[in-house]
């Protein structure tokens, strides 16, 4: 196989021409530009959910952080919802059959803030009126009359009484409260109890037993009067009742006209009205004693209170939607989300009514979309619970937060709210199945899974679509134009954190935040139009606010610190690269690897393993090492040999297959004795047929790599090793990009680890020849001629012991 040639400068990465831009600056670009964001999964998921109205088909938007998942829904509902017919209002109000069990009705929308305003009014009036009517001539007259004629009553049947009573010889005395008193009259004068004690014996019996027989037909005329003074308060409650029912004509019928058509509004006004007649005497003068606060409380309400059940509780108020409401609830406590009921405090008593119903999220979502976060509804694990119980009934019980107390005090339990509302989560992938496999109520509630993708194909159309997003974030944030050139390192950029040439990265809040910086430094300059060195600068400061650990490393290389050599050779000693990340700043850094061998039959350790330091993905990269080992250089002799692989100076955890190239390149290095010129460095993934596979993060390990060499001094013969696959990944920075154009720095892509190894060692690899052996000369004739010296003498020593 030929030794592969290094990369031109032109396949390093893919360049927008800026005269490629239809557009001198973002200004041009029409809004209608801007096409349907390119979610494909996720938008279908959406549109499925708005058109499938039964219970369980509601949307899990799944997508990582950073790609507009919240404003990529509020885009999409919002045209959709300003469509739909406004929800109607809901609102508690006073259950007069039972009232720990307050009502909740429907009116159109808007018509609960109309019914509680026309209510209030109503029963302002009539608090007001009732008094004045009872207080009128008019009224005071028939009640006069009604007075007079029966005190006229009472006195006539008290005179027939006292009448009665003196011609049987007694004298009678009636009082105000229709208590009754008989004395005895002896020789025309009434005897007290003192001396009726001194009558006669004779005298006293006869005395008592007519008195007995006088007392019993008196009862008998006083509980007529008893029935008299009924009648007559009777009357007079009726008198008054018919003044306050003709109030009550002209102030609520006039309102109950109005819901003729709604039976839940008239029943509840017709309730009212009687119980406002049943209560009176609430509306009548204030002329009695006032209630103590506590006894107020005992007793239902204080004074004022009393008049709440005459009030409306508007819970859900839609008057001021244009169509569905859409909510976003950022904070999805209990309460939040799930309404609550409130508690006010008396004299040092809690006590609640159904004014102080307040209504969740859930709620003033009804007959629209209710959208949360799953990373801040997880927060509350009650929350959740309460959603998907409410999802599953179809209705929300709203609970007293004193119902998850160990001791209750006496509330009031609302009717439940059903429900009609559409929710959407936003979360990620790995939330999504963590709930799909724990809880089996969610793969029932949310059917529908909105999948939203990293990237988008990087073609003409959606490079014009991008633009469009691009001018629609520049107007929508009042940013600086940026003209072709800016917009075209846009596009670069976008592949850049994509990391393919062939690819526009969607996390355009990022994209976003560095064309906000580049606006700002733009007006630092007093520039009116942002350009590409502009925006450049604003990536590298951006870059530069971040790096503060990766010069701290670099650092450490110059002093020698870390021992990396870029220049010279060694046996068994390759050098390998990784990425660290600090926060949202990621960056590349070689690491050496080396590898001994010698006799025995320890085979080879892996130290990273052994020090607990490896991870399984890595520990699995040197099992397809050893294996490789196996099929090409065991077919006529055991592997016998004892010997270790480590990366020196790391004392982190390793995970990843993506040393184990270079892994594979310190081994057969070590057996062979050939050096490895450490001038490269060497990234990829093996495979058991010696195959290198792509990796991830080769454009950082590239630069990372470059920036070592440029710091110690660049000798035209320095380079990366990548596999084949990743060179589609390139997207590497302008000075790397022009070192390598100038012949200072060389990228070489390979398929195989023979081709690696020819270029680390200088050595063909060979070929095994029909005899079994390699071509003399070759590395692998050198390391099959070492492991058969290592099995021989490995006998050898069997042998001798």
């Amino acid at each position: 196989m030929a030794k592969p040639k290094p990369l031109s400068s032109t396949r390093l990465r893919a360049v927008m021409p800026p005269e490629k831009i239809a557009y001198a600056d973002s200004r041009e670009i029409p809004q209608s530009a801007a096409i349907k964001p390119p979610q494909p999964r996720a938008l279908m998921g959406l549109e499925m959910g708005l058109a499938i109205s039964d219970p369980g088909y509601n949307v899990y938007v799944a997508g990582d952080p950073n790609l507009g998942r919240t404003y990529m829904v509020r885009q999409f509902l919002e045209p959709r919802a300003a469509k739909m017919d406004r929800p109607t209002d809901l609102v508690y109000v006073y259950n007069f059959q039972d009232p720990d069990r307050p009502r909740i009705m429907r009116l159109p929308a808007g018509g609960g803030k109309t019914f509680k305003k026309a209510l209030d009014a109503a029963i302002t009036d009539i608090r007001r009126e009732i008094p004045e009517r009872l207080e009128q001539d008019s009224f005071a007259r028939k009640s006069e009359t009604l007075l007079r004629s029966f005190q006229d009553r009472r006195e006539e049947m008290v005179r027939e009484m006292e009448k009665r009573a003196s011609a049987k010889g007694f004298e009678l005395e009636v009082d105000e409260q229709g208590g009754m008193s008989l004395y005895p009259l002896v020789e025309g004068k009434v005897v007290s109890e003192i001396d009726f004690d001194k009558l006669d014996v004779g005298l006293r019996t006869k005395l008592k037993k007519s008195g007995d027989t006088l007392l019993a037909e008196m009862t008998k005329s006083l509980r007529q009067l008893t029935r008299e003074e009924r009648d007559y308060r009777e009357d007079r409650r009726k008198l008054e009742r018919s003044v306050v029912d003709a109030v009550l004509d002209v102030h609520l019928k006039p309102l109950a006209d109005g819901y003729e058509d709604s039976d839940d509004v008239s029943g509840y006004l017709k309730a009212l009205r009687a119980d406002i007649l049943d209560n009176m005497d609430q509306f009548l003068p204030a002329d009695s004693a006032p209630v103590s606060g506590m006894q107020a409380l005992f007793d239902g309400g204080s004074q004022v209170d009393f008049f709440v059940r005459y009030t409306v509780n508007r819970f859900v108020d839609n008057c001021d939607c244009s169509g569905a409401p859409i909510i976003f609830e950022n904070h999805p406590t209990v309460a939040n989300l799930l309404g609550s009921i409130e508690r006010e405090s008396e004299m040092g008593a809690l006590y609640t009514d159904f004014t102080l119903i307040k209504a969740g999220a859930l709620h003033r979502a009804n007959g629209g979309f209710l959208v949360l976060r799953m990373e801040d509804l997880l927060q509350e694990p009650q929350a959740w619970d309460g959603l998907l119980r409410a999802l599953r009934a179809g209705v929300s019980k709203i609970e007293d937060a004193q119902e998850r107390e160990a001791m209750r005090t006496k509330g009031i339990e609302p009717k439940p709210v059903p429900l009609s509302v559409k929710v959407i989560l936003i979360g990620t992938d790995d939330i999504y199945e963590t709930l799909y496999a724990v809880d089996d109520r969610f793969p029932k509630l949310f059917k529908l899974k909105a999948h939203m993708q990293d990237t988008v194909p990087r073609s003409a159309s959606s490079i014009k679509g991008y633009l469009g997003v691009l001018a629609r974030i520049i107007r929508d944030a009042d940013l600086a134009p940026f003209d072709s050139t800016a917009l075209a390192a846009l596009v670069d950029h976008a592949s850049r954190m994509a990391e393919d040439q062939k690819k526009l990265s969607l996390q355009l809040p990022l994209v976003r935040e560095l064309m906000i910086e580049a606006s700002a430094l733009a007006r630092i300059e007093k520039r009116e139009v942002v350009s590409s060195d502009i925006f450049e600068r604003a990536a590298r400061n951006r870059d530069f606010r971040a790096n503060y650990y990766e010069e701290e490393f670099l650092g450490e290389y110059d002093r020698q610190l870390i021992k990396v050599a870029t220049t010279g050779d060694a046996v068994g000693r390759a050098n390998g690269l990784a990425v660290t990340a600090y926060g949202g700043y990621e960056f590349g850094l070689p690491h050496q690897i080396s590898c001994t061998v010698g006799v025995g039959h320890g085979g080879i350790l892996d130290l990273e393993r052994e020090a607990e330091l490896g991870g399984p993905i890595h520990t699995k990269g040197m099992m397809i090492l050893k294996s490789y080992l196996t099929g090409l250089f065991a077919q006529d002799k055991p592997l016998v040999l004892t010997g270790s692989l480590c990366f020196e100076q790391s004392y982190v955890e390793v995970e990843g297959d993506s040393a184990s190239g270079a892994e594979l390149a310190s081994l057969l290095s070590a057996l062979s004795g050939a050096p490895i010129n450490h001038a490269y460095a060497f990234t990829g993934a093996v495979s058991q047929s010696g195959a290198i596979m792509a990796v991830g993060g080769v454009t950082r390990k590239i630069e990372g790599f470059f920036q070592v060499c440029k710091r110690r001094g660049l000798t035209g013969k320095q380079g990366v090793i990548v596999p084949k696959d990743n060179v589609v990944h390139l997207m590497l920075g302008t000075e790397v990009v022009e070192a390598v154009k100038a012949g200072m720095f060389h990228i070489y892509p390979v398929e195989t680890i023979e081709q690696a190894m020819e270029i680390l060692t200088g050595l063909p690899a060979g070929k095994r020849r029909p005899s079994g052996k390699f071509p003399t000369g070759t590395l692998y004739r050198r390391v099959d001629d070492r492991l058969a010296e290592l099995a021989e003498l490995a006998a050898k020593n069997q042998c001798d012991e």
